[in-house]
């Protein structure tokens, strides 16, 4: 028997004693985990499709440990500029162990119905994943932003173009305190400000002249 179940916004094919490593769970090591968003149940020629859940199946888990995943280095240069900003990042994960799945109370298709079901669901969940991003803007765009900072400022909340312009110098710098590198926030607001009014010829034509967020 196996299942298609969604954890912490990620979708998994399961078996029993199976171990998957998910994005970090609140729950502590060593304790019981219960998924109830379970999309799809086979066993054998039977396949149960919900819609989209299905109603009273189960995957029950064992937290097995808490930790970080491989960590990634991001590396920024500009040609001619002497911009260059380095930055790592590790993903905090949790591995689980599967322990059960269960299905009761579910109400079985054929598996032709499924086949034709299962299909637009696969073509589904990225669009899902795309909708959020689209919510932000990718302050990337403003020169002297990096991958690190921008996961920073939208951590305090800042995720657009226009909270960046109606966001302070000092309080930029205060709020990017911790992340490593000579960060100079003076330019951004008036960065963003462009980029939100749609003036990316203008912003183009600007950042040339810049260095690492100043004028040179």
């Amino acid at each position: 028997m196996y299942a298609i179940v969604e954890i912490a916004g990620q979708q998994f094919k399961v078996v029993k004693d199976q171990k998957v490593f998910v994005h970090r769970l609140q729950t502590e090591e060593g304790k019981q985990v219960a998924f109830d968003n379970v999309l799809l149940i086979g066993d054998g020629d039977n396949v149960t499709v919900g819609a989209p859940a299905i109603d009273g199946a189960q995957v029950g888990a064992k937290v097995i440990k808490h930790l970080k995943g491989d960590k990634v280095i991001v590396f920024k240069k500009k040609r001619r500029k002497g911009y260059r900003v380095k930055n790592g990042h590790r993903q905090s994960l949790t591995e689980i162990i599967i322990e059960s799945i269960a299905a009761s109370g579910a109400k079985k298709a054929t598996p032709a119905k499924a086949e034709k079901k299962a299909e637009p669901k696969a073509e589904t969940k990225p669009t899902a994943k795309k909708a959020t991003p689209s919510k932000a803007d990718d302050l990337k765009k403003v020169e002297g932003i990096g991958p690190k900072i921008a996961e920073t400022l939208a951590e305090a909340g800042i995720t657009t173009f226009a909270q960046l312009a109606k966001t302070d110098a000092a309080k930029i710098a205060e709020i990017i305190a911790d992340v490593r590198g000579n960060h100079v926030t003076d330019t951004w607001p008036a960065q963003a400000q462009l980029a939100a009014d749609g003036k990316w010829d203008e912003l183009k034509k600007w950042q040339d002249e810049l260095n690492g967020g100043k004028a040179e």
